[in-house]
């Protein structure tokens, strides 16, 4: 039976195992539930027949990095499958996922339901779903006896969804990987494969005011119009941004954006009758691959010095919430057409490279590893968001892309 055929007639399988994935919820943060998960996917690949080992974040880093969180023990998942080859080949899949808000089409985001061809359920697109694919691309060359052509490298990783610093981060670092190609299972999907994507700065902005009663507002500083006013300033700083742009292998141009206000808070002591001593708003700015992220970050906080200069009694603080480092690779590579060819032999139809608006971990492997690096999984609807879902048949084409790709790339 060939690895494809197995894939098939296990496709079940493969969803069943997803929907155990996501009854775990590894909700991030504060990072639920990491040590359980990463319990079964340990067996999991040992029972593959991998070298598996699962790491714990030393107490003492994580103190240093996420001092509010020790009650939350970080672990990373490194797997090897030693082919006998000269070269390894890299999967990698975080298991975190976002919080959960709104009113879902069926009872819980934790009690996955598959319905017309989808799984629904938190995680099932962002990114379990590709855990699953990889997990039954090895099963199906295990089953298959098939060998691959390249040692296999796993690493299923924490906190991705926060900044990865103790996830693929830490095991690009520290992990002693043999890496010597990645694929990353998401930015890519169906039939585009992804070879880079924007990076991200995240800010807060704090303006400080003076309180005073509502009835002798004059004699305070109302941070909240101070805030409104500095938000409109950077209208022009938004036109200028739309001017820069990147031109993607199909053809696209990106632009970097500024998304304001994803949360904006007033200060302590608010009242219907005060005049609002403190308030503050976020900011996301999107960085093209083209683009560095610190010099991005020194940019915008200028931009929001000088506008705050101009405005009278306009005080700010700017906090630093986290950064995303960008990245993108010409798809020049033989790894880039081997899986632009898997993709179209499974699929049935033409694929194309592509550039992805989102961050991920790729950039960990491209420019901290520095070796050819992919993104492609099986993806899915509404990332984030309620009823958020993965195609069934994406992850079963998605796990026999990979097998394919470790059986006809001759690397």
């Amino acid at each position: 039976m060939s690895p494809a055929r197995y894939l098939t007639r296990h496709q079940a399988d493969l969803t069943a195992f997803l929907q155990q994935l996501i009854r775990l919820r590894t909700v991030n943060p504060p990072g639920e539930n990491y040590g359980t998960i990463t319990a079964l996917l340990t067996r999991t690949l040992r029972g593959l027949g991998l070298q598996t080992r699962r790491l714990v974040i030393p107490r003492t880093l994580q103190k240093k990095t996420q001092p509010g969180l020790l009650d939350y023990p970080r672990y990373n998942i490194i797997g090897f499958w030693d082919a006998g080859a000269k070269k390894t080949l890299h999967f990698n899949a975080h298991y975190d996922v976002v919080p959960v808000s709104g009113r879902w089409r069926h009872d819980s985001p934790f009690n996955p339901v598959v319905e017309k061809g989808w799984v629904y359920g938190r995680g099932t697109a962002d990114m379990k779903g590709a855990i699953a694919s990889i997990v039954f691309a090895l099963k199906a060359l295990r089953a298959a006896r098939v060998r691959p052509n390249f040692n296999v490298e796993v690493s299923f990783t924490a906190d991705e969804e926060t900044d990865s610093t103790l996830g693929t981060g830490w095991v690009a670092d520290h992990g002693k990987l043999r890496a010597d190609y990645a694929v990353v299972g998401e930015g890519g999907e169906d039939d585009s494969v992804c070879c880079g994507h924007n990076g991200v700065v995240w800010l807060n902005v704090r303006v400080h005011g003076r309180a005073a009663h509502g009835s002798t507002p004059e004699k305070g500083v109302n941070a909240f119009e101070k805030m409104a006013a500095l938000v409109l300033t950077l209208e022009a700083h938004k036109r200028r941004l739309a001017r820069r742009s990147f031109r993607t292998p199909d053809g696209k141009h990106m632009h970097p954006t500024l998304n304001l206000g994803g949360v904006f808070a007033a200060g302590e002591g608010g009242k219907v009758n005060t005049v609002p001593a403190s308030a503050s708003f976020t900011i996301d700015r999107r960085v093209l691959p083209t683009e560095d992220v610190r010099t991005a970050e020194r940019e915008l906080r200028a931009v929001l010095q000088a506008a705050a200069n101009k405005i009278p009694s306009c005080r700010i603080t700017i906090e630093k919430i986290s950064e995303n480092h960008s990245c993108y690779t010409a798809p020049r590579h033989p790894l880039f057409a081997a899986m632009r060819q898997s993709v179209a032999r499974v699929r049935g139809r033409p694929s194309k490279f592509m550039v992805s608006t989102g961050f991920n971990d790729m950039h960990f492997f491209a420019q901290v590893r520095k070796i050819p690096t992919l993104g492609y999984g099986p993806g899915g609807r509404d990332y984030h968001a309620v009823n958020e879902r993965a195609r069934v048949q994406n992850l079963v084409n998605s796990a026999k892309i990979y097998a394919d790709l470790l059986t006809t790339f001759p690397g």
